[in-house]
């Protein structure tokens, strides 16, 4: 996992925004070569609710993005990994105990609606308001945050639509079961457009992206 150190302490510390489980996070320090040593990483974790205040208001050098993003003030690299699609279901939901699921049977079930000013674009993407066979998504339930979402899931039987990266997170009373019939989510960095990056934030984003590329 990345150093999670003060800014302060070098400067060349790249400060990277994130949102829940760090696993994908971590893959992409690996592939910019800050696992072992090296340039420091700072990683800072953004309000979902709000998700790119921070690189708009300087506070981070990049954030991790999940799904394609259409912001005109953004800049993203080329895909550096994929996460993989799950539901997160509570431990005693009947989908629980499968290997996998299909986003049809999801229909039957309370899902997410977005938080806060989260971009409806790609909440359509995270949960898609229609399945292939054109089953709405009961989009109904509303939370803040990702503890809020676990403890309403956990509570009852709604379900989140999301990605495998979330098992890291997940609290006890909590499963997370692969979805198999929905493309994994392409992940890439994003930044200020315009912005006057630094050298050593500029080289953590062209090294991911080669290494990605091999």
């Amino acid at each position: 996992m990345a150093e999670q150190t003060p800014a302060a302490a070098g400067t060349r510390t790249v400060r990277f925004g994130y949102h829940g489980s760090t696993e994908v996070v971590d893959r992409i320090v690996r592939l910019a070569g800050r696992g072992e040593g090296g340039d420091e990483v700072r990683l800072i974790e953004y309000d979902i609710a709000d998700p790119f205040r921070g690189v708009r208001a300087g506070e981070l050098d990049v954030m991790i993005a999940k799904f394609p993003i259409r912001e005109p003030d953004l800049v993203t690299s080329r895909v550096l990994t994929e996460d993989a699609r799950a539901v997160v279901v509570a431990s005693g939901h009947p989908l629980a105990a499968r290997t996998s699921v299909s986003i049809e049977e999801l229909a039957d079930f309370d899902a997410f609606a977005p938080p806060g000013s989260f971009p409806g674009y790609v909440w359509d993407d995270v949960v898609p308001p229609y399945t292939p066979a054109g089953r709405p998504v009961r989009r109904v339930r509303r939370v803040a945050t990702v503890p809020e979402m676990m403890r309403t899931v956990a509570a009852g039987d709604a379900v989140h639509i999301s990605l495998t990266s979330l098992a890291d997170i997940a609290p006890p009373g909590i499963t997370v079961v692969p979805i198999h019939d929905l493309p994994p989510a392409p992940v890439t960095l994003a930044w200020l457009r315009g912005a006057e990056l630094h050298d050593h934030v500029r080289e953590f984003i062209t090294t991911a992206e080669a290494e990605a590329s091999r």
